[in-house]
C-alpha cells in the first residue's frame, strides 16, 4: 500500500470528530469518501495529507510513518486538490502549475528550466494550454479546478487527495474532472477523493467508504457496497435507483 492508515483518530484538541479508522490505498487505485456534511470526510483527509495530526494511530507513506517525513518529502509523495475557489491573487494559470515545482525546490528559488517543462506537461495534460496566460481569478470554476489538479500533479507525486473536486462544477466540467481522476489511475497513481454524489463514487472509484459520524459504517468494492438501502441509511433519506444490466444510477426520492 502506498497510503495505509492504521486506527485513526481524528480531530483536534478540543474535539473528537472520528474513531477507529483504517485505510488502504495501493498504487493505481481510486477511493471514494462518502458521507453527509460534518461526518469526517475532510478531517481524514487532512489527516492523512499530515496537515492535522492524528489524535492516535499512524499514518504511513510509501512505507514510512508521515510523522517522520519533512514537509518538502511529504509534498513528492503526496498532493492536494481542495475545493475549487477563486483565489485573491491573480497568478496566471502557469504560475498556479508552476507552484506545484515547489516539492523539488527551494520554495525562494526561481523556477528551473525543468520546472517549467513539466509545468507545461502538466497544462497540456489537462488541455489548458489556451489558459496558461490567464489570470487564474478570471476563468472558470472548472478551468480553475483543471489547474488545481495540474498543479498538484506538477508535484510529481504517487498519491493524489481531492476534496470534494466537483463542488460547484457545471455538469460538463464534472465528467471533465472525473474522467481526469481515472486516468490518473490508469497511469499509476493513488487517488483518494470526497464526494456527494454516489454516482461519482460508483462509476469512477475501485473502492469506497461510507463515513457517518466520524466513523467507517461500510467499505468495499464500488458496486457491492454503493446500495439504495446503505445510502438510505448513510443520508437518512429516501433514495431511488434506476438499474440495468450495465448501469446503476442513484437519485434522491
Amino acid at each position: 500500500m502506498i497510503l495505509e492508515a492504521r486506527d485513526l483518530t481524528i480531530g483536534y484538541r478540543d474535539r473528537v470528530v472520528g474513531r477507529g479508522l483504517n485505510l488502504g490505498l495501493a498504487d493505481g487505485e481510486v477511493i471514494a469518501l462518502l458521507g453527509p456534511n460534518g461526518s469526517g470526510k475532510t478531517t481524514l483527509l487532512k489527516t492523512l495529507l499530515g496537515l492535522i495530526p492524528p489524535l492516535d494511530g499512524v499514518v504511513w507513506l510509501a512505507g514510512q510513518q508521515l510523522n517522520r517525513l519533512t514537509v518538502q518529502e511529504r509534498a513528492r509523495l503526496i498532493a492536494y486538490v481542495p475545493q475549487v475557489h477563486a483565489g485573491a491573487f491573480a497568478f496566471s494559470v502557469e504560475d498556479v502549475v508552476l507552484m506545484g515545482r515547489s516539492a523539488h525546490a527551494d520554495l525562494l528559488s526561481r523556477p528551473s528550466a525543468r520546472d517549467r517543462v513539466v509545468a507545461a506537461e502538466m497544462i497540456a495534460r489537462l488541455g489548458i494550454g489556451h489558459l496558461a496566460q490567464r489570470p487564474s481569478t478570471m476563468i472558470s470554476g472548472g478551468e480553475r479546478q483543471l489547474a488545481l489538479i495540474a498543479r498538484a500533479l506538477a508535484q510529481e507525486p504517487r498519491v493524489v487527495v481531492l476534496d470534494e473536486p466537483t463542488a460547484s462544477l457545471d455538469f460538463g466540467n464534472q465528467g471533465k474532472v472525473m474522467r481526469e481522476i481515472r486516468a490518473l489511475a490508469a497511469a499509476g497513481l493513488a487517488v483518494i477523493f470526497s464526494t456527494h454524489d454516489p454516482n461519482h463514487a460508483l462509476r469512477f472509484a475501485d473502492r469506497a467508504m461510507l463515513i457517518q459520524a466520524g466513523s467507517c459504517i461500510a467499505g468495499g468494492v464500488s458496486r457491492d457496497i454503493l446500495t439504495r438501502e446503505a445510502l438510505e441509511s448513510l443520508y437518512q433519506t429516501r433514495i431511488e435507483t434506476i438499474e440495468s444490466n450495465t448501469a446503476r444510477v442513484f437519485l434522491p426520492d
